[in-house]
């Protein structure tokens, strides 16, 4: 019956539309019409299909995101953000498995597709594609089905970084109002960040996210995670592995004390062994760990439900 629900939505809400549906099942794209920022693509969205790049999309030019319903909903949404540099999404290997995980758990996720600086978007394109999708879920939560207090986000890599931005500077307005549902708040009710990109401040300003976000003004104090943690922001589950090549263990560490420093509330897992780009953790894998970790962290501050 997905398609029963994309159709209602559409009737509902015309800039909840579903170009892709018959493909990706119940889609809701972001804009209702002109899109802000500039930028362009050339050529059609790919999917990757060899190597790391396997599953990871690219030259995104409808901003969606994908609707991972579950059998049993328990009214928590968490909005589900792959990484991958801001020049590609990895969704097959990362977002959409994860997205599966929590559906299973009773939680409507909702998979971000969003717009790449790499691909040729501004710089501050994922920002407004993010601080959209926020608004369109707090916006439609009836239609949907969802708790408008209970929606977080979880990401990954630079999509991590992107949650982050959500977590700290949500209430900043990356672009001027396009309808009615920019009134809500883009200020998710809990984060949680895996292997994220926390920091575009030295030593650790080494990874692709940082240069492909280094012409933005104010780039390493505004787009550095750490340096927007306030008294306001909502509580952050972080999950890095020691060993991470990518992004450096110093990201997580650096949030995790900015949160202490703020007061606010903070769980961070750091394990031995894993590397980057490891998703939900190969079985047997001390990274393996995290999800279930995640899933008591959110039953305990109340987002889940107690079975």
């Amino acid at each position: 019956m997905r398609w029963l629900a994309a159709f209602v939505l559409l009737l509902l809400f015309p800039a909840l539309a579903v170009p892709a549906a018959a493909k990706e099942g119940e889609v809701i794209t972001l804009w209702p019409g002109a899109m802000p920022g500039g930028g362009t693509v050339s050529g059609p969205e790919k999917v990757g299909s060899e190597g790391s790049a396997t599953g990871s999309v690219s030259n995104v030019t409808v901003p969606r995101m994908v609707v991972v319903r579950p059998k049993n909903p328990n009214g928590a949404a968490v909005l589900v953000i792959g990484g991958g540099g801001y020049f590609r999404i990895q969704i097959g290997s990362a977002a959409m498995p994860t997205a599966q995980w929590l559906a299973e758990r009773g939680i409507t996720a909702f998979v971000l597709y969003y717009r790449l600086p790499g691909d040729g978007w501004n710089a501050d394109a994922p920002f407004q594609d993010g601080q959209r999708a926020m608004r369109l879920l707090r916006g439609n939560w009836k239609t949907l089905g969802i708790d408008p207090k209970r929606i977080g986000v979880l990401g990954f890599s630079a999509g991590g970084h992107l949650a982050g931005m959500l977590a700290t500077r949500g209430a900043h307005d990356f672009y001027p109002p396009a309808d009615a549902v920019d009134a809500q708040s883009a200020v998710p009710d809990f984060a949680a960040l895996i292997y994220p990109v926390v920091s575009m401040r030295a030593p650790i300003d080494t990874t692709r996210t940082f240069r492909e976000l280094r012409g933005l003004p104010d780039f390493r104090d505004a787009f550095s995670i750490e340096a927007n943690v306030t008294a306001a922001t909502p509580p952050v589950f972080l999950a890095h592995a020691a060993d991470d090549p990518i992004a450096s263990p110093g990201h997580s560490l650096r949030l995790h004390a900015a949160m202490l420093a703020a007061k606010r509330p903070v769980e961070l897992h750091l394990f031995e062994t894993g590397g980057h780009s490891f998703g939900l953790g190969k079985k047997g894998s001390a990274v393996e760990a995290w999800p279930g970790l995640f899933e008591t962290w959110a039953r305990r501050h109340g987002w889940l439900k107690p079975d």
